[in-house]
């Protein structure tokens, strides 16, 4: 089979293992705000409080209506935060 350009064969999973860790590292560098991750997003966004990369949990609804706001939120699986506990 061939692959179109621009199309990566098997990944590299020493690539992806880095990868994995810059990722995690961003995120543990950012600041935990837990279930008011919205409210607070929304004062990041409106210069209400210091901007800063936060991470914290909302609901789907809830990052839809920031995404439609246009606020940036990136989902991130439960693995890559787990370990920061």
């Amino acid at each position: 089979m061939t692959l179109p350009a621009g199309v990566a064969g098997e990944p590299d999973p020493a690539k992806l293992r880095e990868a994995v860790e810059r990722l995690r590292s961003w995120v543990a560098a950012t600041e935990d705000v837990g279930a008011g991750f919205a409210d607070e997003a929304r004062r990041i966004h409106n210069q209400e409080a210091p901007e800063r990369s936060i991470r914290g949990v909302t609901t789907p609804d809830e990052a839809r209506a920031l995404h439609d706001e246009g606020i940036p939120v990136l989902p991130l699986p439960a693995h890559l935060v787990d370990k920061l506990h």
